[in-house]
């Protein structure tokens, strides 16, 4: 049976494509139960690497099922035939953050601000549950009708483990996207999980106030040496506020990178001024 056939077995319509990725497509659809348009990711079995069919696909479909937040998006139905897996959740009506962000030309700190302190609520709920997403991009964060944030995308997420002493043990696969990978990954070292969403988070920040990435992916040799020299090039409108905590999630070092508390209680996210205005202390 076509994904039309099988979507109008269990009661959806299927509509037209939405988008797709490395390894699923993305489609809209009507569903007869709910009475509104839904999305379904669509991962064909038989297309994928045996890799991610063993590995990556079941976390995402494992974290999917038990995640439960207003700011990432919402799962209504997981199936499965013998050859597809059909994920069925919440439509991101106004598009992703980076359609957005480009139609705006980067968005006033104001309207940033409600949006990423969103964003960060959902990565902390993550984090305390000991999830990681790994994969943190303006594309992967979708918005509903009246502009709120609903993280998507969990194919490279993951559930962290500990050691004997209760540490996080690294993790070792490079995954997400290079614009977005912290120094760490793209060297290839074994990273803190947790710590590299930060990374990524930083970066989706810097392009929703200045409307452009912070580091040019062209050139990966290049982009690695500017990051590890913690060089931070900020359009000049920005508040000191602003450019403090990107400067101080955009570390380089991963001992002094911000974590997801620290980042919910900066001045800047609680519409605050900073105590001492001399920047990047």
């Amino acid at each position: 049976m076509d994904d039309a056939a099988v979507l109008k077995k269990k009661g959806y319509i299927l509509g037209g494509s939405l988008g797709e990725s490395s390894f699923a497509k993305v489609k809209s659809a009507y569903s007869e139960r709910l009475k509104f348009n839904v999305a379904v990711k669509i991962t064909d079995r038989r297309k994928v690497p045996d890799e991610f069919l063993e590995k990556f696909l079941p976390r995402e479909l494992d974290i999917l099922s038990t995640v439960n937040h207003s700011s990432i998006v919402k799962i209504y139905e997981i199936f499965e035939t013998s050859g597809k897996v059909y994920i069925v959740m919440e439509l991101g009506v106004q598009g992703d953050l980076l359609e957005f962000i480009k139609s705006n030309r980067g968005l006033p700190e104001e309207v940033a601000r409600r949006m990423f302190r969103q964003l960060c609520y959902a990565i902390k709920y993550l984090h305390d549950l000991d999830v990681v997403h790994r994969d943190l991009k303006c594309d992967n964060v979708l918005l509903d009708k009246d502009m709120n944030i609903k993280l998507s995308d969990f194919g490279f997420s993951k559930r962290c483990f500990r050691d004997g002493h209760g540490k996080i043990i690294p993790s070792q696969t490079f995954c997400g996207s290079a614009a977005y990978a912290a120094p760490e990954v793209i060297q290839g070292i074994p990273y803190h999980p947790k710590v590299y969403d930060m990374w990524s988070l930083g970066v989706i920040l810097y392009v929703m106030v200045s409307g452009y990435m912070p580091y040019d992916d062209s050139n990966v040799k290049r982009m690695l040496r500017l990051q590890k020299e913690h060089r931070v090039l900020f359009p000049e409108s920005l508040t000191i506020e602003c450019k403090d905590l990107i400067f101080r999630m955009l570390q380089p070092d991963v001992s002094h990178r911000l974590r997801i508390e620290e980042v919910l209680n900066h001045p800047w996210v609680q519409g605050k001024r900073l105590k001492s205005r001399r920047l990047f202390e």
